[in-house]
């Protein structure tokens, strides 16, 4: 319930202070692109109900792979400095203060890869909200350019990276509290501004 309320109250709260700054980037990928402003893709969310999420558009509206690798020729102008500061994931603010997202938690997946979870594993990482940054999110925080030194791409994903993501999501799942919350969004943040 603790948990509940800092997610209603934060992402309320950062919605509405930064929505000049969320309608100046709606209008800078408009500008910089064709398509619409935002993103919207289905991930797996708590006790594996989808749900669709929300981000900024950051790459061009083409056909191609689910995973982004390297410097993906997709990325649009105004995608790489939103990516690169974070500010894509920004609507995401809005799943949360929906319910269908936390501050915290598993970052959701796409169903083909949630097929691949052990069952275990796919029953304690789904039993909590996913989030907008995690330990795994952190670790993984250079995924791109790991994939773009692979010679198999998504076998790497499916292979290395998402196991030990699903390892780390596990193991969130399995001790969260508020203190951890608090900590995990604060080196969020530290990162965000490093970067």
């Amino acid at each position: 319930m603790i948990k509940r309320l800092f997610d209603v109250v934060c992402s309320a709260l950062g919605l509405l202070l930064l929505a000049p700054l969320l309608l100046l980037i709606a209008v800078w990928i408009k500008l910089d692109s064709h398509g619409p402003a935002l993103f919207r893709q289905t991930r797996v969310g708590r006790h594996g109900v989808p749900f669709t999420i929300h981000k900024f558009r950051t790459m061009r509206v083409e056909p191609g792979a689910a995973i982004t690798v390297g410097v993906d020729p997709r990325i649009t102008r105004a995608g790489r400095l939103l990516r690169a500061c974070k500010l894509d994931e920004l609507p995401q603010l809005w799943d949360v203060l929906r319910g269908a997202m936390s501050l915290v938690g598993p970052r959701p997946e796409l169903p083909r890869y949630v097929e691949l979870y052990p069952a275990d594993m796919r029953a304690r990482v789904l039993s909590v909200r996913p989030g907008v940054t995690d330990p795994a999110s952190l670790a993984f925080s250079h995924e791109a350019e790991l994939l773009a030194a692979a010679a198999d791409p998504e076998r790497e994903y499916r292979e290395v990276i998402l196991p030990a993501k699903l390892r780390l999501s596990a193991d969130y799942a399995a001790k969260a509290s508020v203190l951890t919350d608090l900590q995990l969004i604060l080196r969020t943040l530290a990162r965000v501004l490093r970067g």
